[in-house]
């Protein structure tokens, strides 16, 4: 067996052969060449012509033509470049010769080579390529010396299939270089098996680190490994060891001169020069003007160098860009002809201009004039005089342009629409300032829904109420008049009512409560704690709002009713919603206040028992549920509200502001109930709820005589529709869909 054995084996630049101090610019004697290999600063022949020890090139003579090395002499330079350099890669190779003198397994080198650039200007280029040869080699990279920081192994093996060029493992492996790497160790695994394979070919176990385009594999570099050492390994340069912002700062050091300018390596392992544009030459020595004239391919008539550019120009009595690819140059015309076209050039803007700005005047008026129109057409005017008669009238809204409120619903899409009634679409819109706002676009109206527009923006400007839908403001300058409101996020009770899981609602019992009381001190603020009274005439589920902490907020007020202070009746056309319509309003035409009260009373029968106010199937099974969560004293009293609600006879009914009360009273004992409980149970806090144990079962806690009332108020709304569907029927009504809007 003959091997040629490699122990600790490290190419560094770390050597001590000298120790150079930085020269600030290469003297006027340096040879620029060695042999055929031009050497640019900040390289340099000769200590006294490199920018450091780094740098030094040592050029030497007994080649022909001489070569040049680096470190004193150990790293053959093969070509220098703006940014890197290519040396002579060095072999690392094991030859064994023999049949069967490697046993299976062995390891027959375990030891570290590579090659190191710490604390040097230089670091392996990613443009190179690690190369294993050999037959069943195993190569193992790492970045330190001594450690485990492992990269992919490259494995070769030898087999029938090998073939020049080709290095996918057999006979050749090869593993890519990381950016910025500074030092580059090889751990010899060894063979991984006995293989006589190896013997025909008397191959060696070679690693190179070569540029990958350079080297391709040739299937007698297994046994002849003397030219493997031939190929470049390229690496990148740098100077100094610090980024273009900190070496500028210090200007005796700073490597680049006059007319150039820094950028950072690639690695960010110091900084390079380069000229500016219109310079050129070394930058590191300073770059000189390029005179573009002297270029015979640049396309100029008249052609003037300057200080780093370089413009085009005109012989004299002539004009134009002096580009030959451009206007050119072209002969001045006749003054008088000059001054001729002139006058007809300006005098034919004048009069566009002119003509232009008529136009655009002409088209303002019109508009303005349509918008005045849209206004009177929308009952401006007459919202101004309602608002002026009213004691105490402020018009505090405000007042939007059509462009704002076409630009905050995105057109009017349909994607935007948040529901559709009687008298109009609502829009989502978002202003300008991000609000979300709710946008009321009526119908085309005629003279009697104009008066219901008006009418509800002159009570909500009236109304200050946190559970009434605030109106924002309104605009009637466009063809349709628009109202904007607070934006209520959560849909309406009737929604949430008919949202079913099983038998129940999602909403609770507490919030069904909470809800009522909200809607109820609504309505008697409307009606006795304003200065004038507001009958709201429209009380429906479909009508009361909820925000995302489910607070009721009363909505619509189209068809609403001023009530003179020294009258207790209006007598109007009958307008409502089928199956919330007060049969005495319905018989007689005479609203009062009371009509809303009988209205409000079908909403807490709904709250009661989660239906619609007209259905043809009923279930009981609202009872069971309302039971098991709420408080069977107050299901009964809020029952016995409804029913006072429902009295055929208006007078009999309770005011709204006594229901207001009567609810928020319940609401008190529930939370009485609660603290009570609470505090028989030693429970640290006032609203922790009730263990499930405490409450009764429907079976065990409740007396006949209260399934028989429960019962009964759930026919409360049955009987409401039908005393309703039988007036109508008087009236020649015909036929109606539930929760429609209709007019006698």
């Amino acid at each position: 067996m003959a091997s040629m054995a490699i122990g600790f084996f490290v190419v560094t630049f770390l050597l001590q052969y000298l120790l150079l101090a930085s020269v600030d610019a290469k003297p006027s004697h340096c040879q620029s060449k060695c042999g055929n290999i031009t050497i640019p600063y900040p390289f340099g022949i000769g200590e006294e012509c490199s920018i450091d020890k780094w740098f030094t090139v040592y050029c030497n003579t007994t080649f022909h033509p001489p070569k040049p090395f680096l470190a004193g002499g150990e790293v053959e330079l093969i070509e220098v470049s703006q940014y890197e350099i290519r040396i002579k890669t060095y072999v690392f190779s094991s030859c064994n010769i023999g049949k069967n003198t490697i046993t299976f397994n062995q390891n027959y080198m375990s030891t570290f080579v590579g090659v190191v650039f710490e604390e040097t200007p230089f670091t392996l280029s990613s443009k190179n390529m690690l190369i294993v040869l050999g037959c069943n080699t195993v190569v193992r990279p790492t970045r330190s010396f001594g450690t485990s920081d492992y990269m992919s192994a490259c494995v070769s093996t030898c087999g029938d299939g090998m073939k020049n060029g080709l290095c996918f493992g057999n006979g050749c492996c090869e593993n890519s270089i990381p950016q910025g790497l500074k030092a580059f160790y090889i751990e010899k695994i060894g063979r991984i098996q006995n293989y006589d394979y190896i013997t025909s070919l008397q191959a060696c176990d070679s690693t190179i680190i070569v540029e990958k385009e350079k080297y391709s594999f040739n299937v007698s570099d297994l046994s002849d490994i003397s030219s493997l050492g031939n190929n470049p390994m390229v690496l990148n340069w740098a100077v100094g060891n610090q980024s273009c912002q900190n070496a500028e700062r210090e200007r005796k050091t700073f490597a680049c001169k006059v007319n150039s300018h820094c950028y950072d390596s690639v690695d960010g392992n110091g900084y390079l020069c380069d000229c500016t544009n219109g310079f050129e030459g070394n930058p590191y020595l300073g770059c000189k003007d390029i005179d573009e004239c002297k270029d015979p391919h640049k396309q100029c008539r008249t052609c003037t160098n300057t200080e780093g550019n370089y413009t085009c120009s005109c012989p004299h009595g002539s004009f134009g860009d002096g580009t030959k690819d451009g206007t050119g140059c072209q002969k001045k015309p006749n003054i008088l002809g000059l001054q001729l076209s002139l006058g007809l050039v300006l005098g034919f803007m004048f009069l566009l201009v002119g003509s232009s700005w008529l136009c655009l005047i002409t088209k303002k008026r019109k508009l303005l004039k349509l918008k005045q129109k849209f206004f009177q057409q929308n009952g401006g005017l007459l919202l101004k005089q309602q608002i002026s008669s009213l004691k105490g009238g402020t018009e505090s809204s405000k007042i939007f342009t059509g462009e704002e409120l076409k630009l905050a619903t995105n057109n009017y899409d349909q994607h935007r629409i948040l529901g559709q009634g009687g008298y109009g679409t609502v829009y989502k819109g978002i202003l300008p300032d991000l609000t979300i706002v709710a946008i009321k676009k009526s119908k085309i109206i005629d003279g009697s829904q104009l008066g219901q527009f008006i009418n509800e923006i002159i009570i909500l400007t009236q109304i200050s109420h946190r559970n009434i839908v605030k109106l924002l403001g309104c605009c009637l300058e466009t063809e349709l008049p628009l109202l904007v409101y607070e934006f209520v996020s959560n849909g309406s009770l009737s929604q949430h009512l008919q949202k079913k899981s099983g038998a129940m609602s999602y909403l609770c019992w507490e919030d069904r409560l909470r809800i009522a009381a909200e809607t109820a001190g609504a309505l008697s603020y409307l009606h006795s704690a304003h200065s004038i009274p507001i009958i709201h005439r429209d009380v429906k589920s479909a009508n009361i709002l909820l925000d995302n902490n489910y607070t009721a907020k009363v909505a619509d007020f189209g068809i609403s009713r001023l009530t003179p202070l020294d009258e207790t009746h209006i007598n109007t056309l009958v307008q409502g919603t089928f199956g919330y319509l007060d049969p005495e309003y319905l018989r007689t035409s005479q609203l009062t206040e009371k009509s809303d009260v009988y209205s409000f009373g079908v909403v807490l029968v709904e709250l009661l028992t989660g239906e619609k106010p007209v259905s043809f199937e009923r279930s009981e099974a609202w009872l069971l549920g309302i039971l098991n969560e709420g408080n069977e004293e107050q299901v009964q009293a809020v029952a016995e509200v409804a029913n006072r609600c429902l009295n055929l006879k208006g007078e009999e009914r309770p005011s709204m502001k006594e229901v207001a009360a009567e609810l928020e009273r319940l609401r008190g004992f529930k939370r009485h109930t609660l603290v009570q409980q609470s505090n028989e149970e030693i429970m640290t806090s006032e609203f922790e709820q009730v263990e499930l144990s405490t409450i009764p079962s429907v079976e065990e806690g409740m007396s006949d005589g209260l399934i028989e009332q429960a019962t009964m108020r759930a026919n409360l709304i049955h009987m409401s529709s039908s005393v309703i569907q039988d007036i109508s029927c008087q009236y020649a009504i015909g036929e109606s869909t539930p929760e429609e809007n209709f007019t006698f």
